[in-house]
């Protein structure tokens, strides 16, 4: 048998007389001291020379399974399973030796102070069962989460609202917004009376605008309170001149050189094609419009002016009914005339026209009287009554004596100061009213609105 490898070298370099080698040799050799110790190389172990109790390598405290399988049947092993019978190991663990009794509570007072004795066990609540946390988990899911439809004010600060005009106004714009004191007092009431015209409407209403005597006011309230709601409005209103005698409603909203260089189309126009309109498009072509406020003309020929009759108005008011949500009719003087019976029968609401002069809050308290006697009792108690300066009557005339007179009988009365723009009896324009003036008729409005609601 041929001799190791490493001993040829050895003896070689032995007989060879290599110093180093040999030096290097004797290091090796060095009494006690293990050769792999000095060498770094792994000894050589023999199987048969190790100790039987030293074969198996100590157990590791876990072992990752290698299958699915293996992990199934080692948990079996530790809680049990039910389908096999195999007791859980936690069951074959002995039980704890008893823990004497306690002595009653009234004899031992609780020291939250003195921590638990070591072999006393701590009160631990009862878990809920699982029923109670299903119902619980089922009524948090159905419970409504707030959205931005339902809850906007979850997820946006509300905003103080922009003071418009005045010191308030002036500081805001000074400061670029840093300094916001809020709108006045009147601003707020102007921001309520816009909120009570724009209110939005289900269905289409009418409210008639009449009086006994003419020149009072009656006409331009049309047009101004027409032109108040066409401004506040999302939808544009209607007015309707169904004067018997030649109404200037039109003229007095568009002016009387305009509405000559339109052509002439007017309500006996739009009675004689009514059945062929079916659409807001063929309407416009017998309408009139200042504005957003869109106007049907009256007659203006004294032979036929007198002729529309209460089925022709409840015709015109039928297709109205159609496009519009709110329509002014401007009914023209008196209460008795061919097409009053229709007006009054689809009015949701009246303003009756008065002026400050005795004989003019006589006439409307008479109106009002005549209404609640034939059969209009509800029109005649909701009816708003507006007393417009028109004339600027003389301080002889006790105003408060006369908005008394009138006030017990109906729902509101409203004052419209004395306004040159409404006294000339032309063009009425909002933009050339005074600013008291302009309030009037955002209250006339929002107190027609009032009635619709």
């Amino acid at each position: 048998m041929p001799e190791p490898v490493e001993d040829n070298a050895a003896a070689t370099a032995e007989h060879s007389g290599q110093p180093e080698l040999r030096r290097r040799r004797d290091l090796r050799r060095v009494d006690g001291e293990d050769p792999a110790a000095r060498t770094g190389t792994m000894p050589v172990i023999n199987p048969r020379s190790v100790p039987a109790d030293a074969a198996e390598p100590p157990a590791r405290p876990t072992q990752r399974s290698s299958s699915w399988a293996q992990a199934a049947e080692a948990a079996d092993e530790r809680f049990g399973n039910p389908a096999t019978g195999t007791t859980p190991v936690i069951s074959q663990v002995p039980a704890a030796p008893p823990q004497p009794a306690a002595a009653p509570a009234s004899e031992q007072p609780a020291r939250p102070d003195r921590p638990a004795a070591p072999g006393s066990a701590p009160s631990v609540p009862a878990l809920p069962t699982r029923s109670a946390r299903s119902a619980t988990r089922a009524a948090a899911l159905s419970a409504p989460a707030p959205d931005f439809i339902s809850s906007p004010g979850l997820f946006v600060r509300e905003q103080k609202p922009r003071p418009v005009g005045g010191l308030r106004g002036a500081l805001y714009k000074m400061t670029g917004g840093s300094l916001n004191l809020g709108p006045s007092a009147r601003q707020r009431e102007e921001d309520e009376l816009a909120r009570r015209i724009s209110r939005q409407l289900q269905g289409s209403y009418n409210t008639a605008v009449l009086s006994l005597k003419g020149g009072i006011g009656k006409t331009s309230t049309t047009v101004g309170v027409g032109l108040t709601l066409a401004e506040y409005r999302g939808d544009p209103p209607c007015a309707i001149d169904a004067n018997p005698d030649s109404g200037d409603l039109v003229e007095r909203a568009l002016g009387e050189g305009i509405y000559q260089q339109q052509a002439p189309r007017t309500i006996s126009d739009l009675l004689k094609n009514v059945d062929s309109i079916d659409s807001l498009t063929a309407l416009a072509r017998y309408m009139h419009h200042a504005g957003r406020l869109h106007l049907i003309a009256g007659e203006q020929d004294p032979e036929v002016s007198d002729s529309l009759t209460a089925e022709e108005y409840l015709r015109i008011r039928k297709l109205i009914s159609g496009y519009y949500s709110v329509a002014l009719t401007d009914c023209g003087t008196g209460v008795t005339h061919n097409a009053m019976s229709g007006i009054l029968q689809s009015a949701d609401n009246l303003i009756i026209a008065a002026g400050y002069a005795v004989s003019g809050a006589k006439r409307a308290r008479s109106t009002l009287h005549w209404l609640a006697s034939h059969g209009y009792e509800d029109l005649a108690r909701n009816a708003v009554v507006v007393i417009t300066d028109k004339d600027e009557v003389s301080s002889r005339v006790d105003k408060d004596a006369i908005e008394d007179h009138l006030a017990g009988i109906c729902r509101q009365l409203i004052a419209v100061p004395h306004d040159r723009g409404v006294a000339d009896g032309d063009l009425v324009t909002l933009d050339a009213l005074r600013p008291e003036t302009r309030r009037a008729y955002r209250e006339i409005a929002a107190a027609i609105v009032d009635g619709y609601v």
